[in-house]
């Protein structure tokens, strides 16, 4: 049986456990916290509860899904040789500001990949809510199914992250090398907004109704990918 690690339990680490789990693909789920802080979690979920250095060994793929701000904190070595799925954003207002980013000397996941120069880094489910990422997948085939986009340096790992993302229920648009993956991150056209249902309304999810989401079919995400730009440096809304 193949293996997703999972390092970062929050709402994206959950919703894919899920996924994985429905998918017939085993998970190991950890934090920053131990795995004893995962056992009602774990329990709920169908996964099991382990260290990041457990998860890390165990996965096929391993997804990191933890603030930004602390991707200096994961362990290079348990990692290497590793698919690594960066599913990371950059909030200033979070993760303190990263001057390499501000300047756009690097992108958020060349920033990870220099940090773990030994593995394989793909990015991948950072432009959709983490509600969505349950809402929308679809079984291959169905004419209402979603596209997701990936970038990354090795052919091998990207063709390997795209056969977890179909079968975790989307279809997969391959952006490029690690360089271009600004063209899915934050303030870009194919950034969260696409997949959102416009009839569900702010006050609605405030409430703590989950937008059901709106498919985005490859040829619209490849559209929005190709529209993508970057503001001047001094402009951008941090």
């Amino acid at each position: 049986m193949a293996t997703l690690g999972i390092i970062g339990s929050g709402n994206i680490g959950t919703a894919l456990a899920k996924l994985a789990v429905a998918a017939g693909i085993e998970v190991v789920l950890a934090n920053s916290r131990g795995p004893e802080s995962l056992r009602d979690k774990a329990e709920e979920l169908g996964v099991r509860a382990g260290t990041v250095a457990e998860a890390s060994g165990a996965g096929d793929w391993v997804v990191v899904t933890i603030p930004l701000g602390r991707y200096a904190e994961l362990p290079a070595e348990p990692l290497a040789g590793k698919v690594v799925i960066d599913t990371m954003n950059y909030y200033p207002h979070r993760d303190g500001r990263i001057a390499r980013l501000d300047s756009e000397a690097v992108t958020t996941a060349a920033l990870l990949q220099e940090h773990l120069p030994e593995s394989h880094t793909v990015k991948a489910f950072n432009n959709i809510s983490a509600a969505n990422i349950v809402t929308l997948a679809r079984p291959s085939g169905a004419p209402d199914r979603s596209a997701l986009p990936i970038a990354g340096n090795a052919a091998d790992a990207k063709a390997s992250a795209t056969a977890l993302i179909q079968a975790l229920g989307f279809d997969v648009l391959d952006v490029g090398p690690l360089t271009e993956s600004w063209r899915f991150e934050t303030e870009t056209p194919a950034y969260v907004t696409p997949y959102l249902n416009q009839a569900s309304t702010p006050q609605q999810r405030a409430g703590g109704n989950a937008d059901p989401g709106k498919p985005l079919p490859l040829d619209e995400l490849r559209m929005l990918i190709a529209d993508a730009h970057r503001p001047p440096v001094a402009d951008r809304a941090f």
